[in-house]
């Protein structure tokens, strides 16, 4: 494959990003929580070549990005929980798990198998406008290979995939930086991942509180394996202090060599997470580790928290 070209978010570059997508060919985009590896979620060649792009496993699911409720309505089908959380959340960080339309036409391959399917309505207006140049579904996982430190600027996505793409479209850092909550209303409303809604604020639009089903060993969502956003160096959570030999990622009154934010601040360090872990890992250096600081289990603490303990999870 040629070169991965850098497009601008303009016109031209937003033309061009749609031109290569019509074609088969993946583009990766920014949204507001990462950068996300789009292709034509109805084709088995593009959806086949993001898996192989990613080297992603293909009993994976992905999730389909959409311009708005309607659009979702003709692939999926929304109960009344759905349609809650749709109103409450949409564009924004929001994932929903919903039942596959039997005429959705989409690739199978999208929903590995599944009879569900993961649908978002971004907030990002680079990839707002990208889906509406575009005209269709666009399956877009987070655009790096699989399992490892998930994009939040367009350097990372080359850093990545840099001649196994075609292109990515620019549009700055991402102002959230973790992925987006994913909410199962394919039967009772469930949490299946935390991200940038937090669970208090779904729960307080449901009026209940949400189920926590899953198994990481077959996952019905994107982003449940048990392994999963891991740097080169190992990861230890929960320090207030460095070991020798490791680099420590500080937060709040812990002070590292890195900090995720020095005010203790949840919204900035998640905004800095995979930055800050891309950042600690190349500080480490081959066969380094890095050490993190306690992050509170409660608001996007939970959503960081998740993050940071997959990317400490044993290695497959």
């Amino acid at each position: 494959m040629p070169e991965t070209v850098c497009l601008a978010p303009d016109d031209a570059g937003l033309a061009r990003a749609a031109q290569l997508l019509g074609a088969g060919q993946l583009v990766a985009m920014p949204t507001e929580t990462v950068y996300g590896l789009a292709g034509d979620a109805r084709s088995d060649a593009a959806v086949a070549a993001i898996f192989a792009a990613k080297n992603r496993p293909q009993f994976n699911p992905l999730i389909v990005h959409l311009p708005d409720v309607a659009a979702v309505s003709r692939y999926a089908v929304m109960d009344d929980a759905a349609a809650r959380l749709a109103a409450a959340f949409w564009p924004g960080p929001l994932t929903l798990v919903l039942p596959l339309r039997e005429d959705a036409g989409l690739s199978p391959l999208v929903t590995a198998g599944n009879t569900s399917v993961a649908v978002r309505v971004p907030a990002h207006p680079v990839a707002r406008a990208l889906l509406a140049a575009f005209g269709g579904p666009l399956a877009a996982p987070s655009a790096n290979p699989s399992g490892r430190v998930s994009p939040t600027r367009a350097e990372h996505v080359l850093e990545g995939l840099s001649g196994r793409i075609a292109a990515v479209l620019d549009g700055g850092p991402c102002a959230v930086g973790v992925e987006s909550t994913i909410i199962s209303c394919d039967g009772p409303p469930a949490l299946l991942r935390a991200g940038g809604v937090t669970v208090e604020d779904a729960e307080a639009v449901l009026g209940a509180p949400l189920a926590r089903p899953g198994d990481p060993s077959r996952p019905t969502a994107p982003g449940q394996l048990a392994s999963h956003y891991a740097p080169e160096a190992a990861v230890r959570l929960d320090a207030t202090e460095a070991r020798p030999g490791e680099v420590l990622v500080g937060f709040g009154p812990v002070v590292g060599d890195l900090s995720l934010s020095g005010s203790g601040d949840l919204t900035e360090a998640a905004a800095r997470l995979f930055h800050t872990l891309r950042a600690a890992d190349h500080l480490a250096g081959p066969g380094g580790r890095i050490a993190f600081a306690p992050i509170p289990e409660t608001g996007l603490g939970r959503a960081i928290n998740d993050r940071l303990r997959r990317a400490a999870a044993p290695r497959p």
